[in-house]
């Protein structure tokens, strides 16, 4: 792999600038929605996990409390171990093979969990999916911020995440109307092996589509970057507004001088801190409503509404994301949330609750959506992928421990607990993008 600073970084520039001055041509598009399709089965087997949590508290395959709990953590545990490998991967071998190997790795752990007799064969194989669920999407990020055009990275970013998040109730319908069974087939198991089947055909579908020219040219391979720059290209397209200079007169990048070394901290103390709130939130706003003595059916179904803030929120935001900063807008959505977060601990009605928690999971998702953005804006091409994944990674490993901690805070001290430790969390996090973040790179070229 090419330093940023020998000879070869001029050809490597000149890729870059060239590759950002092409119009959002239909390769882009196709690539977008190939990028979406992998995403959308990434989240619908999150969202899976949970529903299966659910199915396996009853007969007639009841687990025990530590077979559950060992379930539903094995997805968190192999997202963090995975994470960080694809994410090496991604840096070494090229975005678009370690995307189709996590992909591949989700497919084969969603066929062996929906053949499995036994909880142990399901938490072996809901681990090995977690693996490659974990490694998705920050190898989409890195791949969408070098691939995409700058004045369109946010807008498509936030468009990929919106109608991916969709992926979480389509499960969710598919698991209900194929339950108890179908064709022979219990309803989880075929839920499962639509999982595996969207990760199939996403991974099979990124092979038809280039790598990115970026990393190959930062990876020294620069006839590869060539070839794959005139594809993006096609014919009859002309380069669009050339884009203000990001080389400098050395021809080095503007953030190769500034220290790595900080900003993969700040981005696992963000990613650290905001399960908290974007995992904790969803995952235990029905254990909320229950607390607050609502009946299981209305905890359910408010729960179920819940679900839906994602999708709108990054759909909602997509059109202008491009327009704020990078940096405010995560500190925007940090302080919204800490302040939904305690109006839904202080609400008693049903209808008022509702709402609220959609504003909090659409407030949720704007924050992750513009977190992964400038995760990928911030760190130059060569190590965009394993030093993203790495922070993402270390997200994934704290959720393991997120609802252990919410459901101890609920039974123990109460709902307000867990949401001051969620506002707690959040304002951290708004600190410390205000004082050590730097700047993002809204419509502007990415190193």
């Amino acid at each position: 792999m090419l330093s940023r600073t020998e000879p070869a970084s001029a050809p490597v520039s000149t890729i870059a600038e060239r590759l950002d001055a092409l119009p959002l041509c239909r390769l882009r598009l196709a690539l977008f929605c190939v990028l979406t399709l992998a995403l959308f089965a990434d989240i619908a087997e999150v969202a899976l996990g949970n529903a299966l949590g659910a199915v396996f508290q009853a007969p007639p395959r009841t687990m025990t409390q530590t077979e559950l709990s060992l379930f539903l953590a094995a997805i968190f545990a192999g997202g963090a171990v995975g994470a960080p490998i694809f994410g090496m991967l991604g840096d070494r071998l090229g975005r678009r093979l370690a995307l189709q190997a996590a992909l591949a790795v989700i497919a084969f752990g969603s066929l062996g969990a929906a053949a499995s007799h036994d909880p142990v064969a399901l938490i072996g194989f809901r681990f090995l999916s977690g693996l490659g669920i974990g490694a998705c999407p920050p190898l989409i990020a890195a791949y969408m911020a070098d691939v995409m055009p700058p004045r369109w990275r946010g807008t498509l970013s936030c468009l990929c995440a919106g109608l991916a998040f969709l992926g979480a109730p389509a499960i969710i319908f598919l698991m209900r109307a194929t339950s108890p069974t179908a064709w022979g087939l219990e309803g989880w198991r075929w839920a499962l092996g639509s999982g595996a089947l969207l990760a199939i055909v996403a991974a099979a579908l990124l092979g038809l589509l280039p790598e990115s020219p970026r990393w190959l040219a930062a990876a020294g391979r620069l006839a590869e970057a060539e070839t794959a720059l005139r594809r993006i290209g096609g014919q009859g397209h002309h380069p669009a507004e050339p884009l203000a200079p990001t080389f400098d007169r050395a021809g080095q990048a503007a953030p190769a001088s500034l220290d790595m070394g900080r900003r993969l901290l700040l981005l696992c103390c963000l990613y650290a801190l905001a399960p908290w709130a974007t995992i904790g939130f969803p995952l235990m706003s029905g254990a909320v409503m229950v607390a607050k003595q609502f009946s299981i059916g209305d905890s359910v179904v408010a729960a179920g509404l819940i679900m839906f803030g994602p999708a709108l929120g990054n759909l909602l935001v997509a059109p202008v994301i491009d327009r704020i900063g990078r940096k405010a807008s995560l500190v925007c959505a940090a302080g919204a949330m800490a302040a939904l977060g305690l109006t839904f601990a202080a609400a008693t009605a049903f209808l008022p609750l509702v709402c609220i928690g959609i504003a909090f999971a659409l407030a949720s998702a704007v924050y992750a959506s513009v977190l992964a953005i400038y995760a990928a804006e911030i760190i130059p091409t060569e190590l965009r992928a394993s030093r993203t994944a790495m922070a993402w990674g270390l997200g994934r490993f704290v959720s393991i421990f997120v609802p252990l901690v919410f459901f101890a805070l609920i039974q123990q001290v109460g709902v307000w607990s867990m949401f001051g430790l969620i506002a707690a969390a959040l304002s951290l996090s708004a600190l410390l993008v205000a004082i050590a973040g730097p700047q993002g790179r809204s419509r502007q070229a990415v190193a």
